[in-house]
């Protein structure tokens, strides 16, 4: 068959790849110049970072299979994770067990039940069960107000904002049953994955080995429509989109079969004719935006990897040190900052450009490090994803749209299907298997 894919993120890639060494003739469209999609990446001090911070688990085994696959699992470095969480002016370490009974912010007891729920949601698999029920009330029940308050609140708040109380606890059960499953046993000290020269290298040799076996990638073309004649798809309409002035010519490239690997609510606009349940649950998919600004830094703020952020007063969620998780070394020795946020699009401060989010949050980071200056700042990024992060709400399952569509040959693989883990590299690369499977 000849297959278009439309999107050149991990799932797009992944789908292409497979899809090519299955004997198909495969054309892959990407609307940005670049491929990668929130695991591309970008040049600083002669090296490659990640536009959005990224690593991968001991469990994930989909993509550490791909990178074998791919020959570069000798690049891949399990790294000691160093996590921490910022309290009311205050960085505690949040690593292992002895560090939950340092949090001062909350009682012994509460310090004691946060851990056995830990242990509980480690150990309990069956997921179902809690379709119907809140993060929010269940955080409140099991584990008490006062830990929602300090740990899991500012958290789910910080993840999902105005729609932290819609939060389906298998979504919660998810990054907490999964995070500790990444832990070998015996194991207090956890291990992150990260490719030696960033996870670019795993999107340089899906292209290299996608067009070496006879594949087309299109990068700068943007999809305007998914052709469809009697509930059958022929093919995609597409034009130039990121040259300077008029759009280019918008063409016809003929299908067999489409795979897109965009988010739901572009999907629908780009296929009129879906209607009925499926375009439904299209229709109900709700996204929080992500939204990154890179800080390359002089020195070191802190000496935390992952900081979590629990102060409602700090307009940002995440601190995320990239330089104590790979060395400075890699990057000039420069110390490599993300500030984290997940807004409404709508935001104001999604509507800040790279200045004016650095001014508003500068004040801010002297709260984490008060030896803070702004000189210490050499360089700023930012970058941002309308669909960064699904809204996972009670009875998910029940609003997933399947692969397949009701129009024949077209099929749909973005992160909305993801569940009940969460969304990430690995299971972007399971979405592409998927649809290998499904069309192979």
């Amino acid at each position: 068959m000849h297959i278009g894919i439309i999107g050149g993120g991990i799932a797009g890639l992944t789908a292409a790849y497979r899809l090519v060494r299955a004997g198909h003739n495969v054309t892959l469209v990407e609307s940005q110049p670049q491929l990668g999609g929130q695991a591309g990446t970008f040049a600083i001090h002669g090296s490659r970072l990640e536009k959005y911070y990224h690593h991968i688990f001991t469990t994930d085994h989909e993509i550490i299979d791909l990178l074998d696959e791919l020959d570069l699992l000798p690049r891949l470095r399990w790294l000691d994770s160093k996590v921490g969480f910022f309290h009311g002016g205050k960085i505690y370490n949040f690593v292992s067990p002895g560090d939950l009974l340092r949090f001062e912010p909350i009682s012994i007891v509460d310090r004691i039940r946060l851990g056995l729920i830990g242990l509980y949601l480690q150990r309990y698999k069956d997921w179902q069960k809690l379709e119907g029920v809140t993060a929010q009330n269940w955080i409140k029940r099991y584990a008490g107000k006062r830990n929602y308050q300090v740990v899991w609140g500012p958290l789910l708040r910080g993840k999902f904002g105005e729609r932290q109380a819609d939060v389906g606890m298998v979504w919660f059960w998810g990054k907490i049953h999964l995070r500790f499953a990444s832990r070998d046993k015996g194991m207090q000290q956890e291990k992150l994955g990260y490719l030696d020269g960033s996870f670019g290298l795993l999107i340089d040799e899906l292209e290299k080995r996608i067009t070496q076996a006879g594949g087309d990638i299109q990068t700068g073309t943007a999809v305007t429509r998914i052709m469809v004649d009697q509930q059958r798809v022929k093919g995609l309409m597409v034009r130039p989109s990121n040259i300077a002035g008029p759009p280019g010519r918008t063409t016809f490239l003929p299908f067999d079969a489409v795979v897109a690997t965009i988010p739901s609510p572009e999907f629908l606009s780009l296929v009129p004719e879906l209607d009925g349940e499926y375009a439904g649950k299209l229709s109900q998919a709700r996204y929080q935006a992500a939204m990154c600004l890179v800080l390359s830094m002089r020195q070191a703020m802190s000496p935390i990897y992952w900081m979590n952020i629990s102060d409602p007063n700090i307009p940002f969620v995440g601190a995320i040190e990239h330089t104590n998780f790979v060395d400075p070394s890699y990057y000039g020795g420069s110390h490599i900052l993300y500030l984290s946020n997940y807004l409404s699009s709508r935001h104001p401060l999604y509507q800040m450009d790279c200045d004016e989010l650095l001014t508003t949050y500068l004040p801010h980071l002297k709260k984490i490090n008060p030896a803070f200056s702004p000189d210490w700042i050499e360089d700023c990024r930012l970058f941002k994803s309308d669909a960064g992060q699904p809204i996972i709400t009670t009875y998910y399952t029940n609003r997933i749209p399947d692969h397949r569509t009701p129009i024949d040959g077209l099929y749909l693989a973005n992160t909305t299907q993801i569940y009940p883990e969460d969304r990430g590299m690995n299971y972007s690369v399971r979405l592409g298997n998927t649809i290998n499977r499904l069309l192979g």
